[in-house]
């Protein structure tokens, strides 16, 4: 009989421990989204490519992001676009092109209109919208993606919120929480892209996707490549930096 009671007391000590490792589909999505940022700030060098049917275009551009409220982001090719910049700073989005010399803020409708010709929009660029703080969340049935066990989370815009999706899936790798692939859904439930992850390496120390690949839905032939070239997280930024001031003096 006393071992019967302390073979029941086991389990339920596994169990209650077992329960207490698991994670809410808020933790995991916000250990997603510190893997996409570098960590807490980081600089990094991207090279973008858009790619159409009959011809393509690569453009250049550095980040700057501290947290999940600042990023500042400057191309510097082709020359065309050089100089151009976009600043986030505590829910404000700005942007200067220095042909207009001119610093504009944007409008929330402006957050869902492409960015620069690309398959991005805006707050694709800024992350303006939170995937933490943002929606609301399902947590589906576990699925493999790439050979990879995945978490798979749907998302729901909170109402008042300026989202343009109507539902998002994350597939988000459990072993090291990098977002493989992440599918958006307009409002009637039509998918309208799909953002691809691979390429998987070890930047500034830390384990991240470096290639990037945004596909819109019914447009064959159609993409946007993202590679990271270069991130470093040991630079120190402070919230004078990301300010309306220093989009025409960032290089």
């Amino acid at each position: 009989m006393i071992k019967r009671i302390l073979f029941i007391s086991l389990l339920f000590l596994i169990h209650l421990f077992s329960s207490g490792q698991e994670l809410t589909p808020k933790q995991i999505i916000k250990k997603s989204e510190d893997k996409v940022r570098g960590g807490e700030q980081a600089y990094t060098e991207i090279t973008i490519n858009i790619v159409r049917p009959k011809w393509s275009r690569e453009m250049k551009l550095k980040s700057w992001a501290k947290g999940t409220n600042y990023s500042m982001i400057l191309i510097s090719a082709p020359a065309r676009d050089k100089g151009s910049v976009f600043l986030k700073a505590d829910k404000q989005v700005w942007s200067y092109i220095p042909k207009f010399n001119r610093v504009t803020k944007l409008p929330p409708a402006a957050m869902s209109q492409s960015w620069m010709g690309t398959d991005l929009t805006n707050d694709d660029l800024v992350k303006e919208s939170s995937k933490v703080d943002d929606f609301k969340y399902s947590l589906l049935k576990d699925t493999v993606l790439d050979s990879l066990m995945c978490y798979q989370i749907e998302l729901i815009p909170n109402e008042g919120t300026n989202i343009i999706w109507g539902k998002i899936k994350l597939f988000i790798d459990k072993k090291d929480f990098i977002t493989l692939r992440s599918e958006n859904y307009d409002e009637d439930g039509e998918l309208v892209n799909v953002l691809k992850a691979s390429e998987v390496k070890v930047m500034s120390g830390i384990k991240i996707a470096t290639k990037l690949e945004m596909i819109p839905s019914g447009k064959k032939g159609n993409k946007t490549i993202m590679k990271i070239d270069k991130l470093d997280t040991s630079q120190q930024l402070n919230g004078s930096f990301f300010t309306k001031q220093n989009m025409q003096r960032v290089k």
